[in-house]
């Protein structure tokens, strides 16, 4: 693993870990990570791979996650437009006009909002295990814990084994710190789905981290509250979307099966899907994450080929050659 610059970054009120790689003079991408997960749940292998072919990499702790402010959500509430500022400022913290992005699951749509609203901020878009920012998964969730049928004009609910997962937590809630990593280890094991292999030590590193870490390990469930505010600016047609766009889905994703995935390539022009065999919704298997970091790179990679050669034929042009 690289060296890196730790520093903490004003968004508003909130103060945000982050974390720095790689060389000054390499593009900067920018990660953002899922529903109450810290910076840390972008492997380091995944990092590497990034920084092996000549990027940067920012990565840092959401509020309400490990070293960052926690949040008083009943008196302050906020969402996913809030989330979307604290990624901005991150970027301004760093003095970084514009970074390819690249988001997990919350993160993928957090990174939707910013090529919507804040396009001039994004090179790129890389949206990882989500589903279309203007969605609602509630009525799926309420249908499937009803034992109803999906609608077919909805997008898929999560599988039965992870809805079931959520009724034995909702049971039997964590209360020690033993019990809560316990439960956050089976969370990552079942969102990993049966095809991979599961890296339960990597999985326990980051849960072990973020209780400890944090001011308050409860706080991140705030996370959930913010994704569910359906505001009138995750409505924005993603149409509009304008950098390159790559969707990256797992064909075993038990939280958010693949058609939330192709919804989102669907729906962005000229967007591309890769999808990922036997890829659950999180990068706790051998080996995968460095693949995930490689296929950011060469999304990456092949917008700058396509720039340099843009501008090798306007100086053509200029030059008459």
């Amino acid at each position: 693993m690289n060296a890196s610059e730790e520093k903490f970054v004003a968004s508003g009120n909130v103060r945000l870990w982050t974390e720095r790689f790689g060389d000054p003079e390499d593009p900067v991408v920018l990660l953002i990570m899922g529903t109450s997960t810290m910076g840390m749940g972008w492997p380091d292998e995944l990092v590497d791979a990034l920084l092996d072919g000549g990027r940067q990499v920012i990565r840092f702790d959401h509020r309400d996650t490990g070293r960052s402010d926690c949040v008083d959500f009943a008196t302050y509430p906020y969402t996913l437009a809030d989330m979307a500022a604290d990624a901005t400022a991150v970027l301004d913290g760093h003095g970084v006009a514009a970074a390819h992005i690249a988001g997990a699951s919350l993160g993928g749509a957090i990174g939707q909002w910013l090529a919507v609203h804040r396009p001039e901020r994004v090179l790129t878009l890389t949206a990882i295990m989500t589903g279309p920012m203007g969605h609602s998964a509630g009525a799926a969730f309420a249908r499937a814990f009803a034992g109803q049928e999906p609608d077919p004009d909805d997008l898929p609910p999560p599988a039965p084994r992870f809805l079931q997962h959520l009724v034995r937590l909702a049971a039997a809630p964590p209360a020690t710190r033993d019990e809560h990593i316990a439960a956050s280890v089976e969370t990552w094991r079942v969102l990993n789905g049966d095809v991979l292999p599961f890296d339960e030590q990597a999985a326990r590193r980051l849960v072990e981290a973020a209780y400890d870490l944090s001011g308050d390990p409860h706080a991140a469930t705030n996370h959930d509250l913010a994704g569910k505010v359906m505001t009138e600016d995750r409505l924005a047609p993603l149409s509009s979307i304008t950098a390159p766009t790559l969707v990256v889905h797992g064909t075993e994703d038990p939280l958010r099966p693949l058609p939330h995935g192709e919804a989102v390539a669907a729906q962005i022009p000229g967007a591309r899907l890769v999808t990922v065999s036997g890829m659950g919704h999180g990068f706790f298997s051998p080996e995968l994450p460095r693949r995930i970091g490689e296929i950011i790179r060469d999304h990456t990679s092949l917008t700058e080929r396509e720039e340099r050669a843009a501008i090798n034929s306007e100086v053509a042009d200029c030059t008459g050659k």
